[in-house]
């Protein structure tokens, strides 16, 4: 396996990790929860709040990201190196992307977004 499709496993499991900032690191999330966990995190304030936001920002960019790895892996007119340094860049991204949005710093989180979408079209552009 590439470096780039480990980068998609990361890239996978990073929701879930800020779903567990969301839900423990509010200190209140117990078995009572479970019965109805999005509207317990609906409920959330502050940074768990901000925890969950950014889990739905993550879920929303993985099709993107997978389907840009995979076809640019398919059309095969990209060295092999070039996409995993691009899926490594990606994870960078997408990794200060939850530390911006946990730290509530939103025009850097803003920014580091938008770098990692040229990332995701960049792997269109040297896969041509």
């Amino acid at each position: 396996m590439t470096v780039a499709f480990w980068c998609v496993l990361i890239a996978l499991m990073l929701p879930y990790a800020c779903a567990y900032i969301a839900k423990f690191g509010s200190g209140k999330f117990g078995p009572r929860h479970n019965h109805d966990p999005r509207g317990f995190l609906d409920q959330l304030e502050g940074l768990p709040k901000r925890a969950h936001a950014a889990q739905l920002n993550s879920f929303e960019i993985l099709p993107a990201f997978i389907a840009a790895v995979i076809i640019s892996d398919i059309v095969g007119n990209a060295q092999p190196v070039t996409l995993d340094v691009l899926a490594v860049v990606f994870i960078t991204t997408r990794l200060l992307y939850i530390i911006c949005y946990l730290a509530d710093w939103a025009m850097l989180r803003s920014l580091v977004w938008f770098a990692g979408l040229v990332v995701v079209v960049s792997f269109f552009g040297v896969s041509v």
